[in-house]
């Protein structure tokens, strides 16, 4: 058995307490709201939408809901173009608690809309835990990648997504 000393800090959350409980929930709103905070440093400063691109891979894209002094409603997703239009998903809602660093998923859909979270009852603790692990990886996934929401950034992503799309097009 290994020793919580000898596991690097960052895979150590989530080990210590049982999975589906309500102490395990806190945990990752506590471990989500760090990853979110990596992701959007400047979270307070950010307004409406903003695209975080990475080089061949899906952009980000965040939408601010509504925003007070102490908590951020968002909704995180990667959107994609079908035959039909568009869709997001995974299209999570996060309530961000700033005064507490902690990360709640309010609602979310997953496997192409097969499991869609919405309305959830506070005793539904075993459903908010999956959302929120799903988060938990996932932010991890988007960190790993490169992928960053920052306000200052925004206008350099902007002009390199727009250089990327007009050299693509030049060269075809």
């Amino acid at each position: 058995m290994y020793k919580d000393h000898l596991i690097p800090a960052h895979l150590q959350a989530c080990h210590d307490v049982h999975r589906e409980t309500f102490a395990a929930l806190m945990d990752l709103y506590e471990n989500n709201y760090l990853r979110l905070r990596k992701l959007i440093p400047e979270i307070m400063e950010l307004k409406d939408h903003s695209i975080s691109h990475v080089a061949g891979c899906l952009d980000l894209h965040l939408t601010i809901i509504e925003q007070s002094k102490y908590t951020t409603l968002l909704s995180l997703s990667y959107q994609f173009v079908r035959e039909v239009g568009q869709s997001r998903e995974p299209d999570l809602q996060i309530r961000v608690y700033h005064d507490v660093g902690m990360a709640e998923v309010l609602s979310g859909c997953l496997h192409h809309g097969a499991l869609n979270f919405k309305n959830l009852p506070e005793t539904a603790i075993q459903e908010r835990w999956h959302l929120n692990r799903f988060l938990y990886k996932w932010l991890g996934f988007c960190l790993r990648i490169g992928h960053r929401l920052n306000c200052l950034d925004d206008s350099k992503n902007i002009n390199r997504r727009i250089n990327q799309i007009l050299s693509a097009k030049i060269s075809s």
